[in-house]
């Protein structure tokens, strides 16, 4: 897939209202980004720098993109910056996930994206955790973390992970989408309120699949933690920056 040639960043997840993109566009625009509202058709055309995906209830299936993005070799290295919009394009929130895997996952890919990231580099050096929060453990997930020298450890429920990185640190935290008491976004959320784990790179472990009703609950889960909040377009533009 050739790479376009603007280096555009697109605005994913508007369905039939691109008109909801408008804002976000004129903040990137402001930025010196060259962006625009696109659709999931257009990617194989050619490759955006990144994607800015809505992922609101007033999205048009965000989690859907997500996965067939994700799930697609071709398209896999794009950075996805997860956002809500309002029903009228204002930024309510970013999320900064560092990055998505599916599941079940490619050793292979993992390893090399962990390398590309630069996170890989003081394994040799020092002796680092990996969080792992999960309802039941992912096996392969910590067996590959292993495999490159990682300790792997497991949490199974999101105020289990919470708990233990506040109090040990880890290097990285991965985390299903879905847990019993709370969704990925919300912990991402939480680990941002304390210094010591906001800038712990957070990766999100997705299902190959979701159900109609999986995806539901996540964009209501996200509503409830967005409720009426707006960013200014200085917020907004500083999570873009260490982006992408």
């Amino acid at each position: 897939m050739k790479e376009c040639s603007e280096r555009e960043l697109w605005i994913l997840g508007l369905g039939e209202n691109p008109g909801r993109g408008a804002l976000i566009c004129s903040y990137l625009a402001e930025a010196g980004y060259w962006a625009r509202t696109a659709t999931l058709s257009e990617l194989p055309t050619c490759k955006p720098l990144g994607i800015l995906l809505d992922i609101s209830p007033y999205a048009k299936d965000g989690w859907g993109i997500l996965l067939e993005i994700k799930n697609n070799p071709e398209t896999r290295d794009i950075p996805v910056l997860p956002l809500y919009l309002s029903e009228e394009g204002k930024v309510g929130e970013v999320f900064p996930v560092a990055g998505f895997f599916t599941l079940p996952i490619d050793p292979e890919y993992v390893m090399e994206r962990l390398a590309v990231f630069g996170l890989i580099d003081d394994i040799e050096d020092y002796d680092l955790q990996v969080l792992v929060i999960s309802r039941k453990g992912e096996e392969q997930v910590a067996k590959t973390l292993q495999n490159l020298g990682f300790e792997a450890v497991n949490a199974y429920t999101g105020k289990e992970g919470v708990a233990v990185a506040t109090i040990s640190h880890p290097y990285l935290i991965f985390s299903t989408l879905m847990l019993q008491d709370m969704g990925a976004f919300e912990i991402l959320e939480r680990f941002r309120l304390y210094p010591q784990t906001r800038n712990i790179p957070f990766f999100i472990l997705l299902k190959d699949n979701m159900k109609a009703g999986e995806r539901t609950a996540m964009s209501r889960q996200v509503d409830h933690l967005v409720r009426k909040k707006v960013l200014s377009k200085e917020e907004f533009l500083s999570y873009l920056r260490k982006k992408m």
